[in-house]
């Protein structure tokens, strides 16, 4: 068996503690059971989403990158550029 990828690691746990925190909020929803109140922690979580996105590609990118070409980084980043700006729109 090989040795796990640091990179691959970090980006894991990073879901791993993202998908967590989803599951907690909705809890919590739950137990509060107020839409005012569970529309404003649903607005927090919003702003998480793309945190955790672009810090798990760039994650994923630090760790491709000595052996992707330049053009195509470029090209993973305007990708990553699109979808927020489309989450903007």
């Amino acid at each position: 068996m090989s040795e796990l990828d640091k990179s691959v690691f970090g980006m894991a746990v990073l879901r791993l503690l993202s998908g967590s925190t989803e599951l907690i909020a909705a809890a919590v929803m739950l137990k509060w059971n107020q839409v005012e109140k569970a529309l404003a922690l649903n607005s927090v979580l919003a702003l998480v989403g793309p945190l955790v996105l672009i810090t798990t590609t760039a994650i994923g990118l630090i760790g491709l990158a000595d052996s992707l070409p330049l053009k195509k980084l470029l090209l993973i980043l305007s990708g990553v550029a699109l979808i927020l700006m489309g989450l903007r729109a």
